[in-house]
């Protein structure tokens, strides 16, 4: 059974901090494990007992080593605003250095090739769902979660925007296109009725009328990119990443596409500044004839 204090550590990244489910679920399961392997009370432990801890988990990868050493500190600054600590044995452990993460980018052909590779000639409607899904993944840069959990009322298509409801509920307007816009008007003309009076505002549905799920979409952005022929180990947030990246290498402001992406903090968006500069320099070191 949990203990008292990991459900009111829980309660306290979803109420006070309004992470996301998925967050606090594996800080909480972070923190249990270790705890349970310490055997020790949360005001005995030491910058000793974590260093050793973190020297048992050869199975980890360094970025799941710093995800872990991350709830760890989340979890004894929560004590220490609780009044149990007053101090954070988290501070005097050194994070595993890592090296900046530059994820997967398709270009503009791949993207075009993916969404055109849906079949919406069979006028199927779950085709057009699926075009209207992968346009708006790329043309709003939506994380997976947004997509699922879009709703028909906050698609503005005359005015052109989006709403999104992001990580802490968080709210962004963002800009839609043409093409994501057409797609998607198409596609409501299409949708069958929801299975419920409660899904009837969801805008993607599957076959059994109720809200298309993360894994659905994700086998969708597989299953095309396959049909695309785009050999890359791709996802749906390859999509969001990709545009932003095309944003940038346009002459995008860091700020717009910050805003554009919900996120809180500039450093955040930057890694796509890295991305493009990543491109121009293997395009500068193919021509170079001193390579």
């Amino acid at each position: 059974m949990e203990s008292r204090i990991l459900r009111d550590y829980r309660y306290y990244l979803r109420m006070e901090r309004k992470l996301s489910p998925n967050t606090v679920a594996a800080y909480g399961r972070d923190v249990s494990d270790f705890l349970d392997a310490a055997e020790l009370e949360p005001r005995a432990i030491r910058s000793e007992d974590i260093v050793r801890y973190l020297s048992t988990r050869g199975d980890l990868s360094k970025r799941s080593q710093a995800r872990l050493l991350s709830g760890l500190r989340s979890f004894f600054d929560w004590l220490i605003l609780e009044g149990e600590r007053k101090d954070n044995p988290c501070d005097r452990v050194d994070a595993p250095k890592l090296g900046r993460y530059l994820p997967a980018v398709l270009s503009v052909d791949e993207v075009t090739a993916i969404i055109d590779s849906v079949d919406t000639a069979s006028g199927t409607w779950t085709a057009l769902r699926d075009r209207a899904i992968l346009e708006i993944l790329y043309g709003c840069g939506l994380r997976v979660s947004e997509a699922c959990g879009l709703l028909i009322s906050h698609v503005y298509l005359a005015e052109g925007f989006v709403r999104v409801v992001g990580k802490g509920d968080k709210e962004r307007l963002v800009p839609l296109g043409e093409m994501a816009a057409d797609a998607f008007a198409r596609y409501l003309d299409a949708r069958p009725p929801a299975a419920e009076p409660a899904f009837d505002d969801v805008a993607f549905l599957n076959k059994n009328g109720h809200p298309l799920s993360r894994v659905a979409i994700f086998n969708l952005v597989k299953k095309q990119a396959l049909v695309a022929g785009v050999n890359k180990e791709i996802s749906p947030h390859t999509f969001r990443h990709s545009f932003a990246t095309h944003l940038i290498e346009n002459g995008a402001d860091l700020r717009v596409v910050q805003e554009m992406l919900g996120h809180e903090s500039i450093l955040t968006t930057e890694i796509y500044t890295h991305i493009d500069a990543a491109t121009w320099q293997r395009s500068i070191l193919e021509h170079h004839p001193r390579r």
